[in-house]
């Protein structure tokens, strides 16, 4: 499950001596927050531990966070001439401490336990960069998209390539399967996600040309289900707004599903009460090919531990 360490004592304890940052871009440090929830609760896949905007940061727009919640950029992509300084020809040398994780994670997994690696959309990163941080609204690229295609597509262009490249170096270093996020698909019109994400998307899986199965996970996109099957990704993962079964039902038995449960449960309800959910979940989805039990997003930071126990307990234990 998608952030499931941060729910964990073991990794706030991590916290107080080093910022996320320092999590992220320390091979030694990244590897063991990864394995921490493998650690305790034996998942079937470990996800590497990083972050969707080290992306913006190899092209030369770093990040912080701010004191009050939330990502800011070191500028924002304000112009013709601020997209054009990005630089992509430096991204895998610059995100060489993924590749170094990636490359302890393996031998630590034993072959045991699958190993995801994963990026952010061009569309979803480029929220976040042309917004300048984390934004209520975030309409800043969508008003690019809408007033100034060309740019935005040179941006998203940019993004495609570094996103390719970042890929096949986690590739290479052992990741097994990758999941693109596409967290702020939400953000544009339904009609307009074709052009504004989804191609983008379809490129990536292009390019990557089945090296491994590739995940697509876009946040809030409920009905572009034919979009999302048009990437030529292996798996969608759905987020915990509709009914699984409908979804599973409506695509191709080729393509797999991912989820859906919801991450709140792991807060509000009790163990017996997330067991529950799950059952009925897996009952729901009984018969069906190609459904991998997951979230219908990352685990929340107060996440119960008996909670998260519970949920990995009731599918163990399904039959």
């Amino acid at each position: 499950m998608r952030q499931a360490g941060r729910a964990l004592p073991e990794y706030r304890e991590l916290k107080q001596k080093y910022s996320f940052l320092e999590l992220v871009q320390t091979p030694e440090l990244a590897t063991q927050v990864t394995l921490q929830p493998i650690e305790r609760f034996d998942f079937d896949a470990a996800i590497l531990f990083s972050d969707i905007l080290v992306i913006a940061e190899a092209l030369g727009q770093r990040y912080r966070f701010r004191d009050t919640g939330g990502i800011q950029m070191e500028f924002a992509l304000d112009s013709s001439a601020a997209i054009d300084r990005l630089q992509t020809h430096a991204v895998t040398d610059r995100l060489e401490y993924v590749a170094a994780a990636l490359r302890l994670l393996r031998p630590a997994l034993a072959g045991r336990t699958a190993l995801i690696g994963f990026a952010g959309s061009p569309w979803t990163l480029a929220n976040f960069m042309v917004e300048g941080g984390s934004s209520r609204t975030f309409t800043k690229a969508r008003r690019l998209f809408l007033e100034q295609p060309q740019l935005f597509s040179r941006l998203c262009e940019k993004l495609t390539r570094a996103i390719v490249d970042y890929c096949r170096m986690q590739i290479q270093a052992g990741a097994e399967a990758i999941q693109l996020f596409d967290t702020l698909g939400a953000c544009i019109e339904e009609d307009r996600f074709a052009d504004a994400s989804a191609r983008w998307l379809r490129e990536i899986v292009a390019e990557l040309n089945s090296a491994v199965p590739v995940i697509v996970f876009a946040k809030g996109v409920n009905q572009s289900w034919n979009l999302l099957v048009g990437t030529g990704a292996r798996v969608l993962s759905v987020d915990a707004t509709v009914r699984l079964a409908e979804v599973r039902a409506s695509l191709p038995a080729d393509v797999g599903v991912q989820g859906n449960l919801d991450p709140a449960l792991l807060t509000t309800a009790s163990a017996d009460g997330v067991a529950q959910a799950t059952r009925r979940l897996l009952e729901d989805m009984r018969g069906a090919r190609g459904h991998i039990l997951n979230l219908g997003h990352g685990v929340p930071p107060d996440a119960r531990l008996e909670n998260i126990e519970a949920l990995i307990r009731t599918v163990q234990r399904f039959a």
